[in-house]
């Protein structure tokens, strides 16, 4: 069987138990390369921080070590030519092209209508404000591990353009038959308007992006999701430089009901499962009938797909069927487990949705399925995950900007607040701020 069925104190202790990015256990065979690489018992953690620290020191040198072991990359050279992103952008098939387009129009429409702007009031007396000013430089990671993402520079460029970013930075990681980064991501890059593109992946294009080198001038902050490789990075480079969040493998909740087609649901569960070995695919629901029906159906739709291995064993580990007292319950488990996207296929998902307190994205009904989201809806499909719903929101405009406070008072106005300054300051202790404030009070 590939989706296993579970309950619900069960499932609580095992696929819908959240664990710590740096605790997380490698896969055999990623760890016995990782041992082989570093040394017995390295950590993921441990062989990151190795990593940035050589990169730091030793600039463009340790980036081509690291680049040349890791991904079988002995370019000199990181930058991809101006020449490269045309050529990818003409030998792309028309079909694709025209869905790019519309996907990123669609994107960038979307984000044209978040508030994102600056305000003056002085209904406060003098004036007061916030200034919004967009963030210089952003580095965009974007993954090409398994399957090259073009969707999410997509979803990564098209906000920071939007919001006003001057300089985006793309890295990639390179393909290891010819080390060049995927002609579909630079296809994408040209199509963007991103000309400064770079063939690096992993923890040092993380490094490369935060310290800098020679030849790789450093950004303000980091975007882009990755490998567990390129989380613990940028965990790790946090306040050197700003990071969008840490993200970790996709995740997909679906809570469904007997109203729910179990061949859709059942597609839905396994476009989620192909992604990774680690992404996390789960069904909640109270009828045993559509779970059965699910996994029936999971069972005949596996056989019609290519990535059958990664499937498997993302099922096996990280995915299932959770059967549930009642919708109430699984949408209660669903808040508590904080997923990066929750589908709600039940008959009245308006009505669910206002139960909803944690999740990346809600995706309403049978026909707003979560792969739409994936590629062209509209919002960026770079969403919280690990729990982090529980407090992180989605990628959108407010990451790319820099929110500037601005106090402009005058002598009619201070009195009141000075007054209230002067006194707090003396119940803190600091008579050096009492006395900046009185002086201004005594003074007129």
């Amino acid at each position: 069987m590939l989706l296993n069925f579970y309950d619900v104190q069960t499932a609580q202790k095992t696929i819908l138990k959240r664990q710590d990015p740096s605790e997380m256990r490698l896969p055999p065979a990623m760890q016995a390369n990782l041992d082989r690489l570093f040394g017995p018992s390295t950590t993921p953690a441990q062989a990151v921080n190795r990593i940035l620290a050589e990169v730091r020191q030793e600039g463009d040198a340790a980036l081509q070590r690291w680049s040349a072991t890791l991904d079988g990359n002995t370019a000199t050279s990181f930058r991809v030519p101006s020449a490269a992103l045309q050529t990818a952008w003409e030998n792309l098939s028309p079909a694709l092209k025209e869905a790019l387009q519309f996907s990123a129009g669609r994107v960038r429409r979307f984000y044209q209508h978040q508030p994102s702007t600056s305000w003056i009031t002085q209904e406060l007396g003098g004036t007061l404000g916030q200034i919004i000013r967009p963030i210089r430089r952003v580095g965009l990671y974007i993954p090409a591990g398994t399957a090259p993402l073009p969707s999410t520079l997509v979803m990564s460029a098209v906000p920071a353009q939007v919001a006003g970013v001057s300089e985006i930075v793309l890295v990639s990681p390179p393909q290891r038959d010819n080390g060049q980064v995927s002609p579909v991501i630079l296809a994408t890059a040209q199509m963007l308007g991103i000309n400064e593109v770079y063939a690096l992946g992993g923890a040092q294009a993380i490094a490369a992006l935060a310290y800098g080198t020679p030849s790789i001038f450093p950004v303000d902050k980091i975007f882009g999701p990755g490998s567990l490789f390129v989380t613990l990075a940028k965990r790790q480079v946090y306040g050197t430089v700003g990071i969008d969040g840490l993200s970790g493998p996709t995740e997909t909740v679906v809570v469904a009901d007997d109203t729910a087609r179990a061949e859709w649901v059942a597609a839905d569960l396994l476009a989620q499962a192909e992604h990774d070995i680690l992404a996390s695919a789960i069904l909640l629901t109270p009828s045993l009938r559509l779970a059965e029906a699910v996994q029936n159906a999971v069972a005949h739709q596996f056989e019609l797909l290519s990535r059958a291995e990664i499937i498997c064993q993302s099922l096996a580990d990280r995915g299932g069927v959770v059967i549930t007292h009642d919708i109430a319950e699984a949408v209660a488990l669903a808040n508590s487990y904080a997923p990066e996207h929750l589908c709600l296929s039940v008959a009245d998902p308006w009505q669910w949705a206002e139960k909803v307190a944690a999740a990346g994205g809600i995706f309403l009904g049978e026909h707003s399925f979560e792969v739409l989201g994936d590629y062209s809806a509209g919002p960026s499909h770079v969403m919280p995950t690990g729990g982090s719903a529980r407090f992180a929101s989605p990628l959108n405009l407010l990451d790319f900007v820099r929110v500037i406070s601005l106090v402009a008072l005058d002598a009619s106005s201070i009195y009141p607040v000075a007054s209230a300054a002067a006194v707090i300051a003396n119940a803190e202790g600091l008579d050096g701020h009492k006395a900046a404030a009185r002086a201004r009070i005594d003074n007129d």
